[in-house]
């Protein structure tokens, strides 16, 4: 029974950690999360070189005139017309934030704080429609409004969802009809 003492209290327990090949994981994981953030970045800003051809973007004209329709929601991003995961991020297209939608006779205005507010011309608006999805959102079917408009030479869809998604419809209705008398009187 001794000999088992003595046996036991000789033995040393194994080193748990081995601290150095630790730090060395956490160090190379954290340079290889750095690199995919940093390749993410340079490809957001190449994206950016590819779409310089793109016009600047409309402002609000100084008496817009009277507001048809209000909405605050989210803006979620603008993609080339029928390809909603081609994103177009030249002139702040590609970031999301917080919108304020007002359309009035002279077309859509689009405020949004923290990033670039645009303007898109009455005459400027070719299609609005329900729909699930544009680059980086997926919705239920008929959870984003789109609105279709030309900028320069390209089409854009233009993805907003609002704080109440039951006034889609609404606004649906309110720019096909601008749509319509504008391609009326054309």
């Amino acid at each position: 029974m001794t000999s088992l003492i003595l046996l036991a209290a000789e033995k040393e327990s194994a080193e748990v950690t081995d601290w150095a090949a630790r730090i060395g994981w956490v160090v190379g994981l954290a340079l290889f999360v750095a690199l995919v953030y940093w390749l993410m970045r340079e490809g957001w800003k190449w994206r950016g070189t590819l779409q310089s051809d793109l016009p600047e973007l409309h402002s609000a004209p100084d008496d817009p005139g009277p507001a048809t329709l209000t909405m605050s929601g989210r803006y979620h991003g603008s993609t080339t017309a029928g390809q909603w995961l081609d994103r177009i991020v030249a002139h702040g297209l590609g970031t999301r934030s917080r919108a304020e939608l007002t359309l009035g006779d002279a077309g859509l205005d689009v405020v949004r704080p923290g990033a670039e507010d645009f303007f898109i011309p009455a005459d400027a608006l070719r299609e609005a429609r329900l729909d699930k999805g544009i680059a980086g959102k997926v919705l239920t079917e008929g959870g984003l409004l789109v609105i279709t408009w030309q900028h320069g030479d390209r089409l854009i869809d233009s993805g907003f969802r609002s704080d109440h998604a039951a006034e889609h419809t609404k606004w649906v209705d309110a720019l096909t009809n601008m749509i319509n008398k504008t391609e009326g009187a054309r």
